[in-house]
């Protein structure tokens, strides 16, 4: 038993051990840890991932504070992994391609499938640690993928396309575990593979593997093969309609969208670009704002749904090309955070539905397009009062019901005036300020990931083409709803 790291009570030798296995116990330490309380939703997409990973492993998650009981045990192991990603999404064939080797210590177990949306969702652990920064086992998968797809198309369609990574990964959900006695991993998050010879095995695998099933399964591999052609139409496309969307350079002001209001400041550290939902609030924004370190972007109603849409038709929707063109950081493959001309990037949109599903879209574009953006901490939401409550000259300011019911049990109904805020336009310039845009007092939520699978899987939940899974989704959480403007 210890206290603090130090030994409170020898180790005794109590005799032979009834049954197998070793029971751990710790209570965290206020002293030591910034939090003690456990949030189970994360614990349980953990101990979901290793259930994936470690096929008929049987995990049981019990919590005592509420009585809730999950087991998790999946004997498809990775194969399972990718049908659950897949979920929600449409499956371009219904079991999952199954690649595994072995060479001296060290085993290789890949799952793929192939949907019939555009995005690459690959996930790689070594030792059943997430490598989100991926390594040497993606780039073999990466390599093998890629040359098995261009030699089929050349063999068997004489197409002398040459096609890239993407086009071979678009509406590719895949899971990549390597289990190995002595990884190295680069950098000091530990989330990037370094051993040089596992490129190697991987690859191999792949290719033997996969060349395989197409030479037994043609039909599909067909309808795999005109995908990633498809695909790389599109990439050209998107590569033409990227040149529109480049800034020349960071200080040329003549590149940049129209109907952004910059800042002065050019030090993107201290630099913020506020989003703002129509020209009303746009309008509000503006004059509200310090124009010494904030700049405003209106945007005209609901962005694309990129979700179900490829990136060639996304750069020439205006509103996400005027994001780009701000943002001067690039997009996709190509994206640079070091580019970015400011290091907070705030969504202000109205504290309504409708506000909150065009958070979603961005979201969703961020995610799918920007994805550095939000890993370095540099996307935000802007939290907008809901009410406004007056009485004897004071104002006072309440961002939710709870808020709400707290402060007129203080101040008492009566004489008491409550103004529901509808939209961000409904503020005057200094309301917007001194509420949602002044750094002293305003409150922001920093977007983290916590899980990438996860968040992919919630994304093509929302924003996919799929209705059922999105029923039933909203049927599962409607009882969490706080508020719903009807």
């Amino acid at each position: 038993r210890y206290v603090e790291g130090i030994p409170v009570a020898p180790v005794e030798n109590t005799g032979p051990a009834e049954g197998t296995g070793t029971i751990v116990r710790f209570l965290p330490n206020s002293t030591i840890f910034s939090t003690t309380t456990f949030d189970s939703e994360i614990l349980l997409s953990r101990l979901r991932e290793l259930a994936f990973l470690n096929k008929s492993v049987e995990i049981v998650f019990k919590d005592e504070r509420d009585n809730r009981e999950k087991t998790f045990k999946y004997d498809g192991g990775v194969v399972s992994f990718v049908q659950y990603l897949n979920k929600t999404k449409d499956p371009l064939h219904e079991k999952p391609i199954y690649l595994f080797k072995k060479q001296d210590a060290i085993e290789v177990e890949i799952a793929l499938q192939y949907n019939a949306g555009y995005q690459e969702n690959v996930h790689s652990f070594v030792n059943n640690i997430n490598t989100v920064e991926h390594g040497t086992h993606y780039s073999g998968f990466s390599a093998a993928l890629t040359r098995v797809v261009n030699e089929y198309v050349k063999r068997t369609l004489h197409d002398e396309t040459k096609l890239s990574g993407a086009d071979v990964k678009e509406g590719l959900t895949a899971i990549i575990s390597i289990k190995i006695p002595e990884p190295q991993f680069e950098g000091q998050t530990k989330t990037k593979l370094g051993n040089s010879d596992v490129k190697g095995l991987v690859e191999k695998a792949v290719y033997e593997g996969l060349t395989t099933y197409f030479e037994e399964n043609p039909a599909l591999a067909k309808v795999l093969l005109t995908k990633a052609l498809t695909a790389a139409r599109a990439r050209e496309a998107a590569k033409r309609a990227r040149e529109l969307t480049r800034r020349k350079s960071v200080f040329d002001s003549g590149s940049l969208p129209g109907k952004l209001a910059d800042c002065q400041e050019r030090d993107p550290v201290r630099a913020e670009l506020f989003l703002v939902e129509g020209d009303s609030a746009g309008g509000s924004g503006k004059q509200a704002r310090s124009r010494e370190f904030q700049a405003i972007l209106p945007l005209r109603g609901k962005i694309l749904n990129i979700e179900k849409t490829r990136m060639d038709v996304v750069l020439k929707n205006k509103e996400v090309s005027a994001i780009i063109s701000a943002l001067g950081a690039g997009i996709g493959p190509e994206f640079d955070v070091m580019k970015l001309r400011y290091h907070k990037l705030i969504l202000m949109t109205d504290a309504d539905v409708d506000g909150a599903h065009i958070s979603c879209l961005l979201l969703t574009f961020f995610y799918r397009y920007m994805r550095p953006l939000i890993e370095a901490g540099h996307l935000y939401l802007a939290q907008p009062p809901l009410y406004k409550i007056s009485k004897n000259k004071q104002e006072f300011y309440v961002y939710d019901d709870k808020q709400l019911q707290e402060s007129l049990a203080q101040l008492g109904e009566e004489g008491t005036r409550i103004q529901r805020y509808k939209g961000l336009g409904e503020m005057n310039p200094e309301q917007l300020w001194e509420t949602t845009m002044d750094p002293s007092r305003r409150k922001l939520s920093r977007v983290y990931i916590e899980d990438a699978a996860e968040a992919d899987r919630i994304f093509s939940i929302l924003m996919g083409d799929e209705v059922a899974p999105r029923r039933a989704f909203i049927q599962a959480h409607a009882k969490n709803v706080r508020n719903l403007d009807i």
